[in-house]
């Protein structure tokens, strides 16, 4: 086992996507010991490896995979300071041609995900505390056509975000869900690929331009520092007034 210092550990799921990556290289910046997670091993092996961090491949919609991987975390470290679920996916399409396949695919991908990261970090916090947090989005604090899946699937975040926090909150577990507008990543290219697209994107953002991973990572960090202890149940909108304001 790895003796426990002063140093936070971290659990990142979706570590090598564009936001996770950002995170991971601020939290190692910083001296946190970070594992890091996602299902595709290449990049998530070059991260580790460029960070001098701790890799597992794992598919976030199973829930013995991360109730293993976080329990083998705390165990190898002597405890764990913070869970972050970075997994998700983007559908654009209006209820009636989105498939069942479809609409399952994305409550998995986001909800699922997030309910089994509460799940395990909570087990692996119970004698300790810390600090969870999920991510969703802009499009389920205000009405955007065409996002009604993803809607439904952060907006669930959400839900489970205020009920753990109330959970947990007697065992010094913090839960807060961080929902972004629309952020330049990997992720989002075939939105902004298109030209009018990626127009129209950055107009519905009142502060005039799109989300950089830096902006959600820092959110994120902010929420995982212990000095923050007194944050919990919150739903923090970093999305350049999307969630909540109207563009002039």
């Amino acid at each position: 086992m790895t003796q426990p210092n002063d140093h936070p550990v971290h659990f990142v799921v979706g570590a090598a996507g564009g936001i996770g990556s950002a995170l991971c290289l601020a939290l190692a910046e910083s001296g946190a010991q970070l594992v890091l997670a996602g299902r595709r091993a290449e990049p998530l092996e070059r991260l580790a490896a460029q960070l001098g961090a701790r890799s597992v491949v794992l598919d976030a919609t199973d829930p013995a995979a991360v109730d293993s991987a976080v329990a083998a975390a705390a165990k190898e470290f002597g405890r764990l300071d913070g869970l972050v679920n970075l997994a998700g996916s983007i559908l654009l399409k209006p209820a009636h041609r989105t498939s069942p396949e479809e609409f399952q695919e994305t409550l998995a991908q986001n909800l699922t995900t997030a309910f089994n990261c509460v799940r395990a970090g909570a087990n692996a916090m119970l004698r300790t505390g810390g600090s969870i947090v999920l991510l969703s989005t802009a499009a389920a604090r205000t009405g955007l056509a065409n996002h009604d899946a993803i809607a439904a699937a952060k907006g669930g975040v959400m839900g489970l975000t205020l009920s753990a926090a109330a959970s947990y909150a007697p065992r010094g577990i913090r839960v807060n869900t961080v929902a972004p507008g629309l952020v330049d990543t990997p992720l989002a290219a075939p939105i902004l690929e298109n030209e009018a697209s990626a127009k129209a994107s950055t107009a519905m953002h009142a502060l005039g331009r799109l989300g950089r991973p830096d902006d959600v990572a820092r959110a994120i960090q902010w929420l995982l520092d212990p000095a923050n202890d007194w944050v919990t149940g919150q739903v923090l909108g970093v999305d350049g007034g999307l969630g909540t304001v109207r563009p002039r």
